[in-house]
Parts: structure tokens; C-alpha cells; sequence
């Protein structure tokens, strides 16, 4: 490994950090500032090892951090961000193979799509009214993630997405779960 790639990795682990912790906030606002934080970091660590559709879509993901975190005054509850978003992650899956020349090979097609996926399911989950809906959506967006952090080679993207896969599933325990059990049981208490 190189002093580049250590670097890049050691950048990775940072970012993992961030988005780990961010499932373990109570709300929606904090879990989308936990993953702005760890989304710029990302972005960084995957053009340092030359991933570059990960890195771009990190990008366009910290952009859709500033909006939501400020959704009042962007209106971010409107659709059309949603499709706005979704056609910017498009683009940067087409400009990764014309722009800048990735070989359009079925692998190199295929893998880099993965992320895509992942960016739509994420920003749909965005435009959830509460942190149980941004905790599902992003625990289905999540392999695809991990996917391509494993064919790109990013250590702490890699780990960043067991982690994180972990991580929502205790907070969906802990917040969604038992909140329903204790409703259910306020419920039965009153009948």
C-alpha cells in the first residue's frame, strides 16, 4: 500500500465513523448531519483510490445533505428533488463512462450502477417524514453500497456499511421497535 492509498483508507474509517454514529441519532436532522459529514469524506477517500463514480456520487450526496438539513428553505418536501437528485446520479454514471473514459465493459457497467441504486434509495429516504422511514430506506440502499465498496477496494467503506447495516438495525430497535411495543402495550393497558 502506498502512502496515497494509507491515506485514502485511513480517510475511510473517519467517514465510517461519521455514518455509523449517524443511525443513532433520534432525528431525521441528525441523522442526515452525521451522513453529510461522513458523505464529504467519502468523497474524498474514493477519488484517492481512483473510484471515481463513488466519489462523484459522495458529492451530489452532500449537496442533498445541505438541502435536506435546510428543507424549509429549499422546500426539499417537494418531488421534484427526488427526480432532481436521481437524474444527477444518473448523469454522473454516464459521465464516468464518457467524460472521463471508464472502459464501458459489462463488469465496469454493471458494478458501477450499484451505487446509483443505493444514491436513489437514499435520497427517497430523505424525504421521509421521520427517522423510522430514513432507517428503512437506508437499510435497503445499503448493499448496494456495499457491493461496490468491496469491487472498488475501499477498506472503510467496506466496513462502513456492515457497520452501518448494524447500527440501523439496533436503532430500529431501539427507537422504531420498542417504541411500537410500548405503544401497543399503552394501548392494551387502556382497553
Amino acid at each position: 500500500m502506498d502512502t496515497i492509498e494509507i491515506i485514502a483508507q485511513a480517510i475511510g474509517i473517519i467517514a465510517m465513523v461519521m455514518n455509523v454514529l449517524s443511525f443513532q441519532q433520534k432525528t431525521q436532522r441528525g441523522i442526515i448531519f452525521f451522513l453529510l459529514c461522513g458523505g464529504a469524506l467519502f468523497t474524498i477517500n474514493f477519488i484517492m483510490l481512483d473510484a471515481l463514480v463513488g466519489g462523484l456520487l459522495n458529492l451530489v450526496g452532500v449537496i442533498r445533505g445541505l438541502i435536506y438539513l435546510n428543507k424549509e428553505k429549499f422546500h426539499a418536501d417537494h418531488p421534484l428533488w427526488i427526480v432532481g437528485f436521481s437524474l444527477a446520479y444518473i448523469a454522473t454514471y454516464v459521465l464516468t463512462f464518457t467524460v472521463f473514459d471508464k472502459e464501458p465493459s459489462t463488469y465496469n457497467l454493471i458494478v458501477e450502477m450499484l451505487p446509483v441504486i443505493g444514491m436513489i434509495i437514499g435520497t427517497i429516504s430523505f424525504s421521509m417524514k421521520n427517522a423510522k422511514g430514513v432507517r428503512l430506506l437506508s437499510l435497503i440502499g445499503s448493499p448496494f453500497w456495499l457491493t461496490y465498496n468491496i469491487f472498488s477496494g475501499a477498506i472503510g467503506a467496506i466496513a462502513c456499511e456492515i457497520f452501518a447495516e448494524i447500527s440501523i438495525v439496533i436503532g430500529m430497535l431501539r427507537y422504531d421497535i420498542k417504541r411500537a411495543n410500548t405503544e401497543e402495550e399503552k394501548t392494551e393497558q387502556t382497553k
